[in-house]
């Protein structure tokens, strides 16, 4: 008799490769810590993203696969910057939480965050004439200040709905009182020039603006 022959076990096919190695976290981080100083000490124009992968310690290809191109890593670079100053957390608060402490918290962590250099630098970038009439601006925006003034508006239609404060168009008014508390600090700032005369502190700076806010939004009565 012949031996009987078994045939072998039957195998899963095999998975399809994936479309390749996941990004490593660590390198975006060294790349957008890179970009930010290379951007803030040489300005936009002046800076290569061969330049920044030397900074970042990484090849040039690396740069492009997480980022795609030197405007999309400026947007993230702008998207990182407001992420780390202006946390999504930092809009989810107690309900029953003060009003008024809860506006000053926030107006200061973002006006911390315009007058740092990095962010009077990227607004000088966005002003140059190379780079106003580019895609970029749009992308700074969408990255940068609509999802702080999406997350606040949201945070006023819950105050609004809890019966503190009165206001029609909570988006209009997120715009206000961020368009306050830049103000002519900010503006000096860009422009690099110090007044001379007595100027309040942040922390006066913030309150006046919050007291302005609430005399036009809170509820009457």
């Amino acid at each position: 008799m012949n031996p009987q022959v078994t045939s072998p076990p039957a195998t899963a096919p095999a998975k399809p490769a994936g479309p390749g190695r996941p990004k490593d976290p660590g390198k975006r981080a060294a790349i957008l810590d890179a970009a930010k100083r290379m951007f803030v000490s040489h300005g936009f124009e002046r800076v290569s993203m061969d330049q920044i992968a030397a900074e970042a310690g990484v090849s040039k290809l690396t740069v492009y696969s997480h980022f795609g191109d030197k405007d999309r890593l400026f947007a993230e670079a702008v998207r990182a910057h407001c992420e780390q100053g202006m946390p999504t957390s930092l809009f989810v608060g107690e309900p029953g939480a003060p009003l008024r402490e809860r506006l000053t918290v926030i107006g200061s962590a973002f006006f911390s965050m315009i007058m740092t250099p990095e962010a009077i630098a990227g607004h000088r970038v966005l002003c140059s004439p190379q780079v106003a009439t580019s895609a970029m601006p749009a992308m700074f925006w969408e990255a940068g200040p609509q999802r702080v003034q999406q997350a606040f508006a949201e945070l006023l239609q819950r105050r609004v709905a809890s019966g503190d404060l009165e206001i029609d168009d909570c988006a209009r008014a997120a715009s206000q009182f961020f368009t306050l508390l830049k103000g002519e600090p900010h503006a000096q700032a860009v422009f690099g020039y110090c007044c001379s005369g007595k100027a309040d502190s942040p922390a006066q700076h913030v309150a006046s603006v919050v007291d302005l806010f609430l005399r036009a939004y809170a509820t009457r009565g």
